[in-house]
């Protein structure tokens, strides 16, 4: 039986700036450059968590809540909610520091699936991850209802290439 490791290991904080390439025409930050830092905070998260190398699976739930700008701070924090044989779920949550300095608000929240590898590319096991606190212990059984419908969302796709 693998231990099980607390979410605390996992989590990941990084910074970004807003900066004129990162900026559509209308002065706020391309879905796109988010979703590059999603992807980079997220497999840090799940690589920390499974001490392996990961692959994305999914990124699902993925909500724009407020435009980022121009000069403005992101700050990305990303920790594995809960964990399956091979997979993981990392929650993902952004947010925007504008140039003051004197406030953060929620901008955006995605939840991704990464699936730990051994070096031939195969899926391997990983350890259990262990919620502590209150808050851990409701991202994993929220994360545990997503599983079933991103499982579900999975089915309906391969029938239809069919």
């Amino acid at each position: 039986m693998i231990k099980g490791r607390p979410c605390t290991e996992s989590h990941v904080i990084m910074t970004e700036m807003v900066l004129p390439p990162d900026t559509n025409h209308h002065g706020t930050v391309f879905g796109g450059r988010v979703l590059q830092w999603i992807d980079i905070a997220g497999a840090i998260s799940a690589r920390r968590h499974s001490k392996s190398k990961v692959v994305t699976a999914s990124i699902d739930d993925m909500h724009f809540l407020i435009p980022i700008g121009l000069g403005d701070t992101v700050v990305i924090r990303a920790s594995v909610n809960y964990t399956h044989r091979t997979s993981m779920e990392v929650g993902v949550r952004i947010e925007r520091e504008p140039p003051t300095c004197d406030s953060r608000e929620h901008a955006a929240t995605a939840y991704l699936t990464f699936v730990a590898i051994d070096d031939e590319g195969r899926p391997m096991d990983i350890p259990p991850v262990r919620p502590e606190t209150d808050e851990e212990k409701r991202r994993y059984r929220d994360a545990e209802t997503r599983r079933t419908f991103r499982l579900q969302r999975r089915r309906l796709l391969k029938e239809r290439r069919g």
